[in-house]
């Protein structure tokens, strides 16, 4: 690594864009990773303190701060463009896709001529809710701005992600379909109360939906909940009941996964070196 780095400086430019986009180890690599977490949960939350009912001064603030943070993300996203080795898969990778539809509102805002306020209606409060999902680039791999994480704690951060996702999204759905007609959903946190509720069959009976698209998005967000929480946490349950492996690849046939203490590949025979303790 510390050899990568040094040949930083005499690299193309988009070989040096693309390794500190990717990269967890070095101090730059670390702190785009952190900026770009901070910037993520930073533009949820404003998302979110939107719903409420804030003073013009603060809503002002609000959209300031919306439209600065999703100038980074644009220039994030040109940056990796730009330094793509295939321009085109990244173009229609689901991360990058994901990035667009995040920023695309408020962008949308800026460009064309409309006031600011239409940022919270119709289809441009629908497509926000997505912003979350900006949170699962950081998924992707095992590596970390903190280190590398293992398999089985990878899946459970997936699994985290995936419920805390299903939820946020169907809040913001449920309040987009809701809000201004049901007065019992006024703000982001009523909806997110009424989706937990509705999702752990609670059922408190205290907020229900009265518009069609309201209970629409209720029985999305269970039916989404019943498929993807259990699918998560099944291939958590394998991690942890499956034998113990190692990333060693085969020479031979390129398998990867093997036991411990495995001398020859499991698929191919090819013998493969490892090093482990055979103390016990």
């Amino acid at each position: 690594m510390a050899e990568q780095v040094s040949d930083r400086a005499g690299e193309d430019p988009r070989d040096a864009v693309r390794f500190y986009l990717l990269d967890h180890r070095t101090p730059v690599g670390k702190t785009i990773d952190v900026a770009l977490l901070a910037l993520d949960v930073l533009f949820v939350a404003v998302f979110v303190a939107e719903t409420y009912p804030v003073g013009d001064r603060f809503a002002a603030e609000l959209w300031t701060l919306e439209v600065a943070i999703s100038l980074v993300f644009l220039v994030e996203y040109l940056l990796r463009l730009y330094g793509a080795r295939d321009r085109t898969a990244e173009l229609f990778d689901p991360y990058s896709v994901v990035d667009v539809l995040s920023i695309l509102p408020t962008l949308l805002v800026l460009v064309l001529p409309v006031p600011a306020v239409a940022a919270n209606v119709g289809f441009l409060r629908v497509i926000r809710v997505v912003r979350v999902l900006r949170l699962y680039r950081f998924t992707r791999e095992r590596e970390f701005f903190f280190g590398t994480v293992s398999p089985g704690t990878l899946r459970a951060m997936k699994l985290l992600l995936t419920v805390l996702t299903i939820f946020f999204v169907a809040a913001g759905l449920f309040y987009t379909a809701e809000q201004g007609v049901n007065p019992d959903v006024r703000t982001f946190g009523d909806a997110f109360y009424f989706v937990v509720v509705a999702l752990t069959t609670v059922g408190f009976g205290d907020i229900v939906p009265v518009t069609g698209a309201g209970r629409l998005v209720t029985v999305a967000a269970i039916l989404a909940g019943i498929i993807l929480i259990p699918w998560q946490a099944s291939r958590i349950v394998k991690q942890w009941t499956s034998p113990e492996r190692t990333d060693v690849t085969c020479p031979a046939c390129g398998l990867t996964g093997h036991a411990p203490d495995a001398s020859h590949c499991r698929a191919c025979g090819a013998v493969i070196y490892q090093e482990y303790d055979g103390s016990d």
